[in-house]
């Protein structure tokens, strides 16, 4: 087997001394895995940034077995933030969070086309806000929707409006920037309530019941918003 295409680097590994083993999400073959050769090289691994848009091209002897990486530079993407740390640990988490979400080889333009979108949403003011959204799509893409609008319910609390899910066991709040459309500018501490809200749906219904801990980069990233 032997097609090219155009992908985003999700993660890279030390294979052995000269080699690398890279999963990569492509937009017309989905996650693949597979060796690069010379990985380790001055030449190759200073643009093997996880993140970075690569040309790829895919070669396997045998679908049972991992096959071949050769690829080339697209856009050199992580490297424009190599001096904003949070931006850094965001497109880590992000990498990793469709890592874990995705199967092997299964093709969704989706997927693709929202990576693209993940590093348009960091030139925003508001980029941090723009994620939370950015992480609850690809959720619904991979058929985890939160469904937030539908499930929660409202009161007045001091002529505001408070939105909730409950159940039997707890009442939780959901930040209203989550239900509400608007433009308003969000102070940090509402934003991580947002991503404690997603990390824990994320933690109940994916992580825990298929024994995966829950992502080291993720924890970064939250940490070094506080």
């Amino acid at each position: 087997m032997n097609w090219d295409d155009t992908g985003f680097l999700l993660s890279k590994n030390k294979y052995n001394e000269n080699s690398i083993i890279a999963e990569v999400y492509t937009e017309k073959h989905g996650k693949i895995s597979g060796i690069i050769f010379g990985g380790t090289s001055k030449k190759i691994k200073n643009y093997l940034q996880v993140g970075n848009k690569i040309y790829v091209n895919y070669n396997s002897r045998n679908v049972n077995r991992i096959g071949y990486f050769k690829i080339e530079i697209l856009k050199a993407l992580t490297p424009l933030y190599f001096d904003h740390n949070q931006k850094l640990s965001c497109i880590a988490s992000a990498m990793h969070l469709v890592k874990l979400l995705t199967a092997e080889a299964q093709t969704n333009k989706e997927i693709f086309n929202l990576i693209d979108d993940f590093f348009k949403i960091l030139d925003f003011d508001t980029w941090i806000k723009k994620y939370i959204f950015w992480e609850l799509e690809i959720l619904r893409l991979v058929g985890y929707d939160l469904e937030l609008k539908n499930i929660v319910t409202s009161e007045i609390i001091n002529n505001e409006t408070s939105y909730y899910v409950s159940s039997s066991k707890e009442k939780k709040i959901v930040p209203n920037f989550l239900i509400e459309d608007n433009n308003e500018k969000i102070d940090i501490k509402t934003l991580l309530k947002g991503f404690k809200l997603v990390s824990d749906y994320l933690e109940k219904s994916i992580l825990r019941p298929n024994n995966i801990s829950y992502p080291s980069s993720r924890l970064v990233f939250l940490n070094s918003l506080k």
